[in-house]
């Protein structure tokens, strides 16, 4: 009932050569500690559903995630989106580039994109 993106980003090298391990800083939205270390990213289902049929048991769930993407510069935060695409593009889909934005308190740069995932149950 989960997409598996933090086990398939946390196996990925380009990945944790950017957002570390032990911990990896790859969280579900609104779990990332408290001044957590820069850089780091977060996802979030945004929809899900299982794939009815009239005659049985679902065999696949779909889920919509959103993943943002945090970092001191422009170009590390698109590094780290540039990894997690990579890493899980043979087993999910990238529907939609959500764009770039910096925050004007923290100078924290964030790049936004949306994945859809089909996971076989």
């Amino acid at each position: 009932m989960f997409a598996p993106i933090f086990a398939v980003c946390a196996a990925d090298a380009g990945v944790t050569a950017l957002l570390g391990t032990s911990p990896t800083r790859l969280y579900p939205f609104g779990e990332a500690p408290q001044d957590t270390v820069n850089p780091y990213a977060v996802w979030q289902m945004i929809t899900g559903s299982p794939e009815n049929y009239l005659a049985g048991r679902p065999d696949v769930d779909d889920f919509t995630l959103q993943v943002d993407a945090y970092a001191p510069t422009g170009s590390q935060v698109r590094a780290i989106a540039a990894a997690i695409r990579d890493a899980i593009e043979l087993q999910a889909y990238i529907i939609r580039w959500g764009g770039e934005s910096r925050d004007p308190q923290t100078k924290t740069y964030r790049y936004s994109f949306d994945v859809d995932w089909l996971v076989p149950r």
